[in-house]
């Protein structure tokens, strides 16, 4: 059966290990930034606070993002959103609410035009930001299709359990991932 092309970013889904998974959240917050950023989006550590991660961003990455809280500037109202609008003007954004746990397991839609592979299990792959879109303002960013054994952002752990996304025969397979290049992991700061 062919997987279904819809990608999500990085959704979490567990942890590695047997440590507990208590889905805590930590705040942190965010940068001036001109892009917007989505629900599930890779955020990195910066010097004022975190912003959207590009996959050149080695050592720097945190996680992946669930909401953000703010003023809103045309209503004035304390505002909860799964997305921040490119450009916002809200003074007082209060943080972005990360799944920051270096051993945090997500899920991610593989970019692949063609089938994976067993063996891709265990290799190292990045991942390629493509911005959501309304209405629901969630991620698209999906693992890219090279797989190897040199440092990349994430190490694939295994196929998806979703009997819908895990064909490793046909393109667009999900795969339970972490983030290898994580900031709480490395000794480089910002």
């Amino acid at each position: 059966m062919a997987n279904q092309d819809a990608a999500f970013g990085l959704r979490p889904i567990g942890k590695v290990g047997s440590n507990r998974n208590a889905g805590g959240l930590s705040e942190y917050e965010i940068a001036a930034c001109a892009s917007a950023i989505y629900q599930n989006d890779v955020v990195k550590a910066s010097g004022a606070g975190i912003a959207i991660a590009a996959v050149t961003d080695n050592g720097k990455l945190l996680g992946s993002i669930q909401g953000v809280f703010f003023t809103d500037a045309t209503t004035s109202k304390p505002t909860f959103a799964n997305n921040l609008k490119a450009s916002n003007s809200a003074t007082d954004i209060k943080g972005g609410f990360i799944h920051d746990d270096p051993f945090q397991l997500y899920e991610v839609q593989s970019d692949a035009s063609g089938a994976t592979a067993q063996g891709d299990i265990g290799a190292n792959a990045d991942f390629a930001v493509a911005a959501g879109a309304a209405p629901h303002y969630i991620s698209k960013t999906e693992l890219t299709d090279t797989q190897s054994t040199t440092t990349a952002n994430l190490r694939i752990m295994n196929v998806s359990d979703d009997p819908d996304n895990s064909d490793l025969t046909s393109a667009n397979c999900n795969f339970k991932v972490i983030i290898i290049e994580h900031f709480l992991t490395t000794t480089t700061g910002v």
